[in-house]
């Protein structure tokens, strides 16, 4: 389901980046750190790719509803309750002392690190194929 969402264009570049960086910092932390760090880190990359697959279904909703006038399915509600979600499972999993609290919120930040991915893509391709100037 998640793979023919996320096949081709931005969205699909920045969610396979989140996962790419998750997956390498996890693997990373595995001889170097405590398993709570490499659980935290896990736990908050994961629970970042779902928050971006959450927020790309919300906004293409919003976006159904501007561009054809369809009846809005996504009340306020459901679109707060995704961070609600994510922060009781942080919650409960630091609670249970499963996690460090840092790791998780490291892990959580790879949408950052696949927005950096994206700007050196692009700035890349700005460079590569610039036309010469005369």
């Amino acid at each position: 389901m998640l793979a023919k969402a996320y096949d081709t264009g931005l969205d699909g570049r920045i969610f396979r980046s989140m996962a790419v960086a998750t997956v390498l910092v996890v693997i990373a932390s595995l001889p170097l750190a405590q398993w709570r760090i490499t659980a935290g880190l896990l736990l908050g990359g994961v629970l970042s790719l779902l928050n971006h697959h959450w927020l790309s279904g919300s906004t293409a909703a919003a976006f159904r509803v501007l561009a054809y006038g369809a009846t809005p399915r996504l009340k306020m509600a459901q679109y707060i309750l995704r961070y609600f979600v994510i922060a009781t499972v942080v919650f409960v999993a630091y609670q249970l002392k499963v996690v460090s609290l840092a790791a998780t919120l490291i892990g959580l930040s790879s949408f950052v690190v696949a927005l950096f991915v994206e700007a050196f893509r692009e700035f890349y391709l700005a460079f590569i194929h610039r036309e010469e100037i005369s």
